[in-house]
């Protein structure tokens, strides 16, 4: 119940707020009459998960994303117009998420999409994005079908459920010998595109997976899939899936006294599965495409981590840091710094160039972010993080991903 309250003001906030503020009627439109654009304000508008079994992902990406918003708004907005989101729930069904889409664009009439959530789900709308050249910002899915091939209006942030399954491979096979590995994977768009990753990374090693164990999305359904992979003997076990069903998994593995290395990427929402999972966490693995929120480097905290961390407390006051959340905040670091290197002349296509002219953008996180006309990916990063006595700690595990590798 602590989240709904806070999830209740969001709601009026990013829905109805600010609507009203200058009468409709008043307002003088941008003289290139630009989707979502006047001269005191730019809307955007974004579909995700806010109830329902991935629920927390959308929130926590949500709150973290319009910590930066307000805080940008409240310091005068950009070349003076404030940001507006509109956010919609799609409860990570792809025909709610198509729908919530076409009203945004055609109905709401936003200037770009935002923070969107889940493979299945964004997939569904991409032939949207690209009849309607409408930018895409920031989401949290590593899906290469966002990357490959490059798409103009889609704009990744976060590294690759790719980079993220080759680091996890490499890790298993060179630092800790393992050869058998399994793979329990969501029967959707996003489980397969992890199991592709993880049968290319095995395949350098002259290996392929063991067993394939899946699960239906939204469901628990786990015992199929775990009885297939306690079969084969693995010795790892890569995840792709959410928390729940990853929770349930791994305490019936453990429960069977089938301890295998647990490997899941970072979709599953690391602190919700920490907390699922308690006690049976211990020694499970997730890897990041951001840092730990309280992580140090060279004596010293990061900066973006505590510039979140202050913004989170002060507009969602009954939120903890968390990776989800520190994600959507990068994400609104990235829609913004697009805006204002845009201008105050401002179009789509003018805010795609923008972000193509970023190069080694310090975000605070030790972790400059670039784009280009042919790299729509700003982050390449990948880090190993393990549950130890109910929180994340950061592995020493060689796991940064270069442009191009």
């Amino acid at each position: 119940m602590g989240l709904r309250s806070p999830f209740l003001l969001v709601c009026l906030f990013v829905v109805g707020a600010m609507a009203s503020c200058d009468g409709g009627g008043s307002r003088s439109p941008s003289p290139a009459l630009v989707p979502g654009v006047t001269e005191k304000e730019i809307l955007i508008g974004s579909s995700l998960a806010l109830e329902g079994h991935a629920g927390y992902l959308g929130r926590q990406t949500l709150h973290g994303a319009l910590s930066y918003i307000n805080h940008v708004n409240r310091e005068g907005g950009v070349h003076g117009r404030t940001i507006r989101l509109i956010a919609y729930d799609d409860g990570y069904d792809p025909p709610r998420c198509v729908a919530n889409t076409q009203k945004l664009i055609v109905g709401d009439n936003v200037f770009s999409l935002f923070c969107y959530v889940g493979t299945p789900t964004t997939v569904k709308i991409l032939p949207l994005v690209q009849e309607a050249r409408i930018p895409l910002v920031g989401m949290f899915t590593g899906a290469n079908a966002l990357r490959e091939p490059l798409q103009r209006y889609i704009i990744n942030v976060r590294a690759s459920y790719y980079q993220e399954t080759r680091a996890a491979v490499r890790y298993m096979v060179e630092d800790l010998g393992i050869r058998k590995v399994a793979v329990f994977y969501q029967y959707d768009a996003y489980g397969f595109d992890g199991l592709r990753g993880t049968e290319i990374a095995l395949r350098d090693y002259g290996l392929a997976p063991v067993a394939r164990g899946t699960f239906i999305r939204g469901t628990l359904d786990v015992e199929e899939g775990l009885e297939k992979i306690m079969n084969s003997f693995a010795e790892a076990v890569v995840m792709i899936g959410t928390y729940d069903p990853c929770a349930k998994f791994i305490r019936l593995s453990r429960t069977s006294g089938f301890n295998p290395i647990f490997h899941n990427v970072s979709f599953v929402g690391a602190d919700e599965l920490a907390r699922k999972l308690g006690e049976d966490g211990d020694g499970v693995i997730v890897s990041q495409v951001v840092p730990p929120p309280e992580l140090q480097e060279n004596g010293g905290v990061l900066r973006g981590t505590v510039e979140y961390a202050e913004l989170l407390k002060e507009y969602y006051p009954l939120d903890e840091p968390n990776f989800v959340g520190l994600e959507g905040f990068i994400n609104a670091k990235v829609l913004v710094e697009g805006l204002k290197r845009a201008g105050g002349d401002l179009d789509r296509e003018k805010f795609i160039e923008a972000v193509e002219s970023i190069r080694d953008y310090d975000l605070g996180i030790a972790n400059t972010l670039s784009f280009g006309p042919e790299d729509h990916q700003g982050l390449d990063r990948v880090y190993f993080t393990q549950i130890r006595d109910g929180r994340l700690v950061l592995m020493p595990v060689r796991g940064e991903a270069e442009k191009g590798d």
